[in-house]
This record gives C-alpha cells, sequence and structure tokens, in this order.
C-alpha cells in the first residue's frame, strides 16, 4: 500500500520553463528518442538525482527534505555562478 502513495504523490506535476539553445535543445530532444525517452522524462531523472546527490540519500516524495548540512533543500536560494 506504500508504494501506491508513492506512485500518486509522484504523479503530481508542476512545470519548470527553461531557456536553452536551440541547436542543444534539437539534440537532447533527438538523443532522448533514440532511447525511446521523451524529454522531460530525462529531466526529471536528472532532477531527481541532483536532488539525492545534494541530500546525500534517496528522495522520498512528501519528504521536506534536508541537505546533509541541516539546511532544508526546499527554498534554498543560493545562486552559482555557472560561468567562472
Amino acid at each position: 500500500m506504500k508504494s501506491a502513495k508513492v506512485v500518486q504523490l509522484e504523479e503530481r506535476t508542476a512545470r519548470l520553463t527553461i531557456l536553452i539553445d536551440p541547436r542543444k535543445k534539437a539534440l537532447f530532444e533527438r538523443l532522448c528518442a533514440q532511447e525511446d525517452l521523451t524529454s522531460s522524462q530525462v529531466v526529471r531523472r536528472m532532477v531527481r538525482a541532483f536532488v539525492e546527490e545534494r541530500l546525500g540519500r534517496p528522495w522520498i516524495p512528501g519528504e521536506e527534505g534536508l541537505i546533509s548540512d541541516g539546511s532544508v533543500a526546499r527554498g534554498v536560494s543560493k545562486r552559482r555562478n555557472s560561468r567562472s
């Protein structure tokens, strides 16, 4: 019964809008299609992997995640300069 609850929570969705170079987007979509996956499926997997990497453990849907240093994962607003 517990697994049914997990599936139900993961079926909820929210929109994430990003800007990306059109050529990179086209290549990404072609690579996803080669794996018989949608771009959304791949992005969700990448987001989940990032969250679990930051948490240092598997993520449980519905759980307010704490990062290993004790800060709350939700609402963290540290910006990184990715163009260093």
